[in-house]
């Protein structure tokens, strides 16, 4: 435990290092199919034939390389074909005109795969750009530094080449300090990524504007009972929200939280030491409001002395497994742990929970950190080490 962050990343380098490996071996099949097919023509008797091979090298380089390195693969097979069957003397049998008719059909088939694979990865580009460019929309990277607080934010989503889901964050300066939004959508797909809209959209306006958190709960509320209303779907009736809502007031030394059933945030000190942010009562999700009927919000607050993080995450981390079923525990892998800045912690929990869950995550991930910085602290402490207990 007392690499966590410099672990994470000699596996992320040892796992990059694999995989190159084992790239450059895969590129390197069809040469090897090349003369794995001469020389098993080469040692075996004539009535025994290496084409199979031959015919293989351009279907393995159709997907991995472009239209030209096909075709040249595609000859260069060809070739082998027709020097054999001098070099056996049998370049006038039927046979040998059908393994080298063969070969050239196959290759021709290997440039059309070779031409489909293309277009069918410039269209995934394009799905990709489409999504970075709505995840960059819907959930904008903040700046690095907001009215003095140090500020790291991160979405990891759980399906692979996914760039949003249902969670969400957010994070801006008011004119009552800087506010926070931390939640997680139920649910899945464009149902959720629409509910994501619409709460931070019903948060950047009402953080400008609502003179408490409590005001500004209520208006996320509402601004999802506008939404069920007018979705026609099973979310309309049973969605919800987990959310945090936060407040910096500038200058103060003090945060504020409002818990909407969201895992408790976290607050690491300078001297390493954590402590679990739990609100004094429990309360009911975003989009439960006639269940809550009655139940007011209780905005908690505590110290926010110079120097220390405060990390809120969603389910995504705390509801990691690994290959037992053991749940991730943040606090338990942070306490007494001193990093240099936000960005830091986050890049140590990202690192730390994908080799505690095997690589595989089962949800989405996000994170976002708020580091106060000490009296004479630069903006950005880059060079200092992540520091462990002693024994850890």
């Amino acid at each position: 435990m007392a690499g966590l962050g410099r672990q994470g990343g000699d596996a992320g380098d040892i796992a990059e290092t694999g995989d190159g490996a084992v790239r450059r071996v895969v590129r390197m099949l069809p040469v090897l199919l090349i003369l794995l097919g001469l020389v098993f023509d080469v040692m075996t008797p004539p009535s025994f034939t290496g084409s199979p091979f031959f015919s293989a090298a351009p279907l393995v380089a159709a997907p991995l390389f472009t239209f030209r390195a096909t075709a040249l693969t595609g000859i260069a097979a060809s070739a082998a074909v027709v020097a054999l069957h001098f070099y056996n003397g049998t370049s006038w049998k039927v046979e040998a005109l059908t393994e080298l008719v063969t070969v050239l059909t196959v290759s021709g088939l290997a440039l059309l795969i070779n031409q489909v694979v293309r277009r069918s990865g410039e269209r995934l580009a394009s799905a990709r750009g489409i999504a970075e460019a709505a995840q960059r929309a819907v959930l904008p990277t903040p700046a690095e530094r907001i009215a003095g607080l140090h500020v790291s934010a991160r979405y990891e989503a759980a399906q692979a080449d996914a760039f949003i889901g249902g969670d969400l964050y957010a994070v801006q300066d008011t004119p009552y300090g800087v506010r926070l939004a931390v939640g997680d959508v139920r649910g899945k797909g464009l149902g959720a990524v629409e509910a994501v809209a619409v709460v931070l959209g019903a948060f950047r306006e009402a953080a400008e504007t609502e003179p408490t958190l409590e005001a500004l709960a209520q208006r996320l509320e509402r601004a999802l009972a506008r939404e069920g209303v007018r979705r026609d779907s099973l979310d309309a009736v049973e969605g919800f929200t987990t959310c945090v809502l936060g407040e910096v007031p500038a200058g103060a030394g003090v945060l504020r939280l409002l818990n909407r059933g969201h895992p408790e945030p976290l607050l690491l000190h300078a001297d390493g030491g954590l402590a679990v942010l739990a609100p004094a009562e429990s309360a009911l999700p975003l989009g439960l409001g006639e269940l809550s009927a009655g139940m007011p919000d209780r905005v908690g607050e505590w110290p926010f002395p110079e120097g220390s993080t405060l990390l809120l995450f969603t389910d995504g981390l705390s509801e990691a497994r690994d290959a037992s079923g053991a749940f991730y525990d943040p606090a338990a892998r942070l306490r007494g742990r001193v990093f240099p800045g936000p960005g830091e912690v986050l890049e140590a929990l990202s690192s730390d929970v994908r080799r505690h869950t095997g690589g595989g995550m089962t949800d989405d991930m996000a994170l976002l950190a708020l580091g106060r910085p000490g009296e004479g602290e630069p903006e950005r402490r880059r060079t200092v080490p992540v520091v462990g207990r002693e024994g850890a």
